[in-house]
């Protein structure tokens, strides 16, 4: 006669994942107060919240910079449109406030169409920056912001070939294309100063002329 087992194959089990979730909890102590650490992220202030979208947007390009070594051509640029639209918005953000993180487009992710991107969500902030400077002069206003934007995006082009460099990928055609990107983005910003400084010629032009003689 067959003697039952004094505890089932159902009670193993039970008894395991009970075991294992105590293992981890005394492993991984904010897994085991996670449900206190819910309650206390109802009540926290906007900094803090603000604080962890920003760690969250940190492991995020860390996620995209570990494809890169998987499809590094084009990963690699898709880096550095994140890396720099989120320095240009962080440095934009005293003057417009919150701006959405901008998401690379898939499919040309050649030097050329990152750059046309970066320089079109770039300038596109001009009129908006513009308008918080109603009493200043345009060419002082329009300096200022291109210096802004342009800072914003060399901070963001050294984050990102410090992750490409970390990961031993910065080099041969990974390196060449990133740093095109970076020379036609340059260019690009030098273009849109003299472009509107040319605009800007014409009304200094016919202010002055129609100025009354003292």
């Amino acid at each position: 006669m067959k003697v039952k087992p004094a505890i089932d194959k159902e009670s193993v089990m039970a008894i395991s994942n009970v075991s294992a979730g105590s293992s981890a909890a005394a492993l991984d102590p904010a897994r085991g107060a996670a449900s206190s650490t819910n309650r206390r992220d109802e009540v926290r202030p906007v900094s803090a919240r603000y604080e962890d979208v920003r760690a969250e947007s940190n492991v995020q390009i860390l996620q995209a910079s570990l494809s890169v070594a998987i499809n590094a051509g084009n990963e690699s640029q898709a880096l550095l449109f994140r890396a720099a639209v989120e320095k240009i918005n962080e440095i934009l953000k005293p003057e417009l406030g919150e701006l959405a993180l901008q998401n690379a487009v898939q499919g040309d992710n050649s030097p050329e169409a990152t750059a046309e991107r970066i320089l079109s969500f770039a300038t596109g902030l001009f009129d908006r920056y513009a308008e918080q400077y109603p009493d200043k002069d345009a060419e002082t206003v329009l300096r200022d912001f291109v210096g802004l934007v342009r800072g914003g995006f060399e901070q963001g082009y050294k984050e990102a070939t410090d992750i490409l460099s970390g990961l031993n990928v910065f080099e041969g055609d990974i390196e060449a294309g990133v740093r095109k990107t970076y020379s036609l983005v340059s260019q690009g910003f030098d273009d849109f100063l003299s472009a509107r400084l040319e605009v800007l010629k014409p009304v200094e032009t016919q202010t002055q002329a129609g100025a009354p003689e003292s």
